[in-house]
């Protein structure tokens, strides 16, 4: 345990809503409690290339509605290598940095772990921004209750004009392993069909179940696809299935990264400022390697390692049963 003085803030990998809260919150945090906050533009990179600038509290003025990141984000395959890190934490010692705090998901962490362990004499403080949901430790990822919004209001939208057509939309959403996104936009939108990569799905199971809403007088279908199905995309998926379902004209919309931006909810506003006042006072306390997350609405703290090397992380099977069941 040692006191730190002055503390940098990063943002790394894929950009979530929600962010911008949780650096103003770490910004504020840290001035209230006497300490200096550099900022990191572009992740890893700006650390590799010496890419900081001083931070006050005016810095993070007007922030806490918008999207993205004011600090940017990169992906950066340099800060994988010893030399890459090596570099980094010379700038960071050069600038008399003694503790840092990585927003972003499981490759942040790997990155952010694994420099902690070279050099210790730099405490280290994870804070969980990925929109995927896919972190142990955190039961709400920061992020993530905005982009399932924007997916359901997407969605919403594309149930007038399916219902107006006689049609059958596959709609892709993002999720990568997890399908958190996909399960809840599901529910939420009345989905006949959510199909999750942590939940197997036959095509033929698919196409009677579709068949059987058609017998049942359904106007539309909705089917929800994770980006993660084992099946493909749901391009692939909509060619199998148009073989066999002929009584519906078939689209398929992909909504991409739109699910990324947009202004944070007030549930990420929230999360995003208690998780980084969280991260500035684990911190001070003395702590490194660990994670801030959200577990029964209390703060927890979890070590980095364990929140990338633990598989508990699954999607609620009362979730899963009800989308089913709902679907009739």
């Amino acid at each position: 345990m040692h006191k730190i003085s002055k503390l940098a803030v990063l943002t790394s990998g894929g950009d979530a809503p929600g962010m911008n809260p949780c650096i103003r919150s770490v910004v504020r945090t840290a001035i209230y409690n006497g300490l200096e906050v550099v900022g990191i533009r572009r992740g890893y990179q700006g650390l590799i290339e010496d890419d900081m600038y001083v931070m006050e509290a005016r810095s993070v003025s007007n922030i806490l509605n918008l999207g993205g990141t004011i600090l940017k984000t990169a992906r950066c395959l340099p800060f994988r290598t010893d030399e890459g890190m090596e570099t980094s934490y010379q700038n960071l010692k050069k600038r008399g940095v003694d503790a840092l705090v990585v927003i972003g998901g499981d490759g942040t962490f790997t990155g952010a772990l694994r420099f902690s362990q070279k050099y210790p004499d730099i405490a280290v403080m994870g804070v969980p921004g990925t929109i995927d949901n896919d972190l142990y430790g955190s039961t709400y990822t920061l992020g993530f209750d905005t982009a399932t919004n924007t997916v359901i209001e997407a969605i919403d939208k594309i149930r007038d004009t399916a219902d107006a057509h006689d049609r059958l939309f596959f709609i892709e959403v993002m999720g990568r392993d997890s399908g958190a996104i996909a399960l809840r936009a599901g529910i939420s939108c009345g989905a006949e069909a959510i199909l999750l990569p942590e939940k197997e799905m036959a095509i033929e199971n698919l196409i009677e179940n579709l068949k059987a809403g058609q017998y049942n007088k359904k106007s539309s279908s909705i089917v929800i696809v994770a980006e993660g199905d084992k099946h493909g995309g749901a391009y692939d998926i909509a060619k199998l299935v148009q073989k066999e379902v002929k009584f519906y004209d078939v689209k398929v919309t992909i909504l991409g990264h739109l699910q990324r931006g947009g202004s944070p909810s007030a549930f990420d506003r929230v999360l995003g400022s208690r998780l980084g006042f969280a991260a500035v006072n684990a911190l001070i306390s003395g702590k490194s390697q660990m994670m801030v997350g959200l577990q029964a609405n209390y703060i927890k703290l979890t070590s980095i390692e364990e929140a990338l090397n633990q598989h508990e992380f699954k999607l609620e099977e009362d979730l899963m049963q009800m989308a089913e069941i709902l679907s009739i």
